[in-house]
């Protein structure tokens, strides 16, 4: 009670509380009764010693008492206190527990009456450190326990209009990067979306040019054998011939279904190889001699090179006879001025290779990393006008790479194309090894 300040403020709230709870104290209590938590709070400015203050004051219903009784509790909370203990521990815990959301950059933190915020030069009740000069970015009215108080927030060594300004080029930066993948993305969908185009094209195409190699054969079978039916052939030569075009169309015809079959399979992943020790010059060889009779009629000079000192290989005979069928088919159907044809099996590197060489209208480079791809056909106008079901090439490809093999392709534009077969032979070796131990 020595403290002026302490004393008047002691006798003044002795005189209100004794009026205002004389008049008020029934109304006081039972609205504390009807409320969910029954506390109220007055806040009240003051002066220390020191220099302004604040004190709040807490009115709270008594439990277990009956409620006509008028009876309230109360509890004051001491001015310095608030401003020397409370406050400033509050802020500083507030400043620790925010330092790590605030991307590195620390806030600092007033507590201030409301005649700070009116703009009168009032110093703030609690700081913390770092705080400096100047008014807060950021403030808030702290209600009900604390009325007529303001809690204030700026940023150290910062402000909010430099962060808002690097939140705005950072949001652009990323705008940006956003609408570049969306770009990206709309070109890639529409990459996809002519490649599908592309490539319902292309099955359409594959269904007409099979329809028309399935035909041709077809109605070539069915014109010579009524021919014969008829008798209207005599010579017993005439005759031959006519049942060896017979033979040789229908032999197109078994070779365009497998090939079918074959990728159908594939397709649904149902295709299986059976593989045994096989003598691979004399399945080449035998290949060749069954086409041999289509090539020559077909004006093709013909060059064979078949290297006889090579090791069985485990491979699936049906498929490899399959794969060169349609590489020298590949080559008989797109040889337009020059007709040769060669074929070469030989050993290198511990690796057999097949190599089938044609000097017709060849392959653009950009087209021959595609040139393997189911339906997939060049634009030259030879390769447009000559029925094929695209499909030949990708067998070939598949059958390779189940051998443990690669296809490759060298060419030039109008002077030819070799394409070359290449197996392991690490394998055949080591098991021929295995069988002599």
């Amino acid at each position: 009670m020595g403290d002026k300040y302490f004393r008047e403020e002691h006798d003044h709230m002795a005189e209100s509380y004794r009026g205002w709870f004389s008049m008020e104290a029934r109304m006081l209590v039972e609205g504390l009764h009807q409320k969910t938590r029954p506390i109220n709070f007055y806040p009240v400015r003051t002066k220390r010693a020191g220099g302004d203050a604040f004190i709040t004051t807490a009115f709270f219903a008594l439990p277990g008492l009956k409620r006509d009784r008028v009876v309230m509790g109360g509890i004051t909370f001491d001015a310095c206190y608030l401003k020397q203990s409370f406050f400033p521990e509050m802020l500083d815990e507030s400043v620790a527990q925010n330092s790590t959301d605030q991307g590195g950059n620390r806030l600092a933190m007033i507590v201030y009456p409301t005649d700070y915020e009116m703009g009168r030069e009032v110093k703030p009740m609690a700081a913390t450190a770092g705080w400096g000069d100047g008014k807060p970015e950021v403030s808030r009215k702290l209600d009900d326990v604390f009325r007529g108080l303001f809690l204030g927030i700026k940023y150290q060594g910062t402000s909010v209009e430099a962060l808002g300004k690097t939140w705005v080029h950072r949001s652009f930066f990323i705008l940006g990067i956003l609408s570049l993948l969306m770009f990206g993305g709309l070109v890639l969908t529409k990459h996809m979306v002519s490649k599908e185009m592309a490539l319902a094209r292309l099955k359409s195409d594959f269904v007409s040019n099979v329809s028309h190699e399935l035909r041709t054969p077809l109605a070539l079978i069915r014109l010579y054998a009524e021919t014969l039916e008829l008798g209207r052939i005599t010579t017993q030569e005439k005759k031959q011939q006519y049942y060896r075009i017979i033979r040789k169309e229908s032999e197109r015809l078994t070779a365009l279904i497998n090939n079918i079959l074959d990728f159908s399979r594939i397709e649904a992943g149902r295709k299986e190889y059976e593989f045994r020790e096989t003598d691979i010059a004399e399945l080449v060889r035998n290949t060749l001699d069954s086409y041999r009779y289509q090539i020559e009629q077909q004006g093709f000079a013909f060059e064979e090179s078949i290297d006889s000192n090579l090791p069985a290989l485990p491979v699936d005979r049906e498929a490899i006879a399959r794969a060169l069928v349609n590489l020298v088919n590949n080559a008989l159907k797109y040889s337009n001025d020059e007709k040769f044809l060669g074929v070469k099996l030989y050993r290198e590197n511990g690796v057999l290779k097949l190599e089938v060489a044609d000097r017709g209208i060849g392959i653009a480079r950009r087209d021959q990393s595609k040139i393997f791809e189911k339906f997939y056909r060049t634009g030259d106008p030879l390769v447009h006008n000559t029925k094929g079901s695209g499909l030949g090439l990708s067998l070939v490809r598949h059958i390779t790479q189940a051998h443990g093999g690669e296809i490759a392709v060298e060419s030039t534009p109008g002077k030819g194309s070799k394409f070359t077969l290449s197996l392991p032979l690490a394998s055949a070796i080591q098991q021929s090894a295995n069988h002599a131990t």
